[in-house]
């Protein structure tokens, strides 16, 4: 078996005791030669319709709020193309302390995303986007979930590879270990070193989320990490005022793409593709994000304009839990609104009567859902 070359890398033959003979790839270092010209009028959509996400705080009254729940949904989707089960009902009755209709470890993989991801947006106001930054991301993603026992926080000292039961019938095989130092060294270089290598923030980010995945530096993990990796770059550049932007949906609806491209910029070298199908993703992810933004602030404008004409100030009181939890049980809601436990109980039917919220069957304290509002953020994650 002899090492062959493509204009983005080397395929090099390794073994491993006892195993068959395969071959890992080794990627040359970032940026590949590429006809930006192209990729122009893609991008300026791209950028346009990333200003309209950071310009949610002008549309929302509270912005807080969405950010909040739209971490939460990443997460879920996230988590679900690593293949949990976890819906977004789900981690929020894990959140509160309710046990969930899903294996327990799924819901606390999804909510150690949301941990990780938190982890890092704070990291970056005092350190670089570093590999120790993404370590210590990965450290946060892996407590105590399956994969726990894969050195949480530490890259791999042995070989990895992705499809198939062993390297010689995998899809691909990142380099190995006596490769990974020098190829994460190069990568770490490509995220701090702008001024050498001047491109488009989003071009950057397409080239730094594809090449964390071909080095997969983690025994697991690496897909999550990955794609956190895309809004902490685009929030560290300052292309992102807050987290807003994940592509995990997108990727979801075309993984199988997703897949292919990625490996054709290790096969062939194709790169233009790759970025293409990148930018595609952000301008879509953010319209669909002012999309879902608008039609959550026209439900809480109708809902509270009818909670005020037919009814007290109080039951008000009561609903606005809701927009901050989606899902709140009774003792949360006393603690939160003043109100005794009756009070708030029969407001809670009221709420109910209007088809504003909807009892969750079957726990105690008793649980209410805002259903409507479940259903927005639900579209397209296929949860429940």
């Amino acid at each position: 078996m002899k090492a062959t070359s493509t204009s983005s890398g080397r395929f090099v033959p390794c073994t491993a005791s006892g195993s068959v003979p395969y071959r890992a790839f080794v990627p040359n270092q970032l940026p590949p030669r590429l006809s930006l010209e192209r990729f122009y009028p893609l991008l300026d959509k791209a950028n346009f319709a990333l200003g309209g996400l950071n310009a949610l705080d002008t549309l929302l009254p509270d912005p807080s709020l969405f950010i909040y729940m739209y971490v939460r949904k990443e997460a879920v989707l996230s988590s679900q193309i690593e293949g949990t089960q976890s819906s977004l009902s789900d981690l929020l009755l894990h959140e509160s302390n309710k046990a969930p209709g899903v294996p327990i470890d799924d819901a606390a993989e999804v909510s150690n995303y949301i941990h990780a991801l938190g982890y890092g947006l704070k990291q970056l106001k005092t350190i670089p986007l570093s590999l120790r930054l993404i370590k210590g991301v990965h450290k946060k993603l892996m407590y105590r979930v399956r994969g726990n026992n894969a050195r949480p926080g530490e890259f791999r000292t042995s070989q990895n590879w992705i499809g198939g039961t062993r390297p010689s019938e995998a899809r691909f095989v990142p380099p190995p270990p006596n490769e990974l130092g020098g190829c994460l060294d190069a990568f770490e270089t490509f995220l701090h070193d702008d001024d050498k290598h001047p491109l488009p923030v989003l071009v950057r980010a397409a080239m730094a989320h594809a090449q964390f995945e071909t080095i997969h530096p983690f025994l697991d993990g690496n897909g999550r990490v990955g794609r956190m990796l895309i809004a902490l770059l685009l929030c560290k550049e300052g292309m992102l005022d807050k987290p807003l932007l994940y592509l995990s949906l997108y990727l979801k609806k075309h993984r199988a793409r997703y897949y292919d491209l990625l490996q054709n910029t290790r096969d062939k070298g194709d790169w233009q593709a790759w970025v293409q199908f990148f930018l595609q993703g952000v301008l879509e992810t953010a319209q669909q994000a002012v999309t879902t933004a608008v039609k959550i602030n026209r439900l809480f404008d109708a809902d509270q304009r009818k909670i005020a004409q037919e009814t007290t100030a109080s039951v008000l009181s009561v609903y606005r839990p809701f927009q901050e939890k989606v899902i709140a049980d009774t003792t949360t809601i006393v603690k939160g609104c003043r109100e005794t436990y009756r009070t708030v109980l029969r407001h809670l039917q009221t709420l109910e009567k209007m088809g504003i919220i909807k009892e969750m069957k079957g726990h105690r304290p008793k649980m209410f859902v805002y259903k409507k509002y479940l259903d927005i953020l639900n579209e397209d994650i296929g949860g429940k």
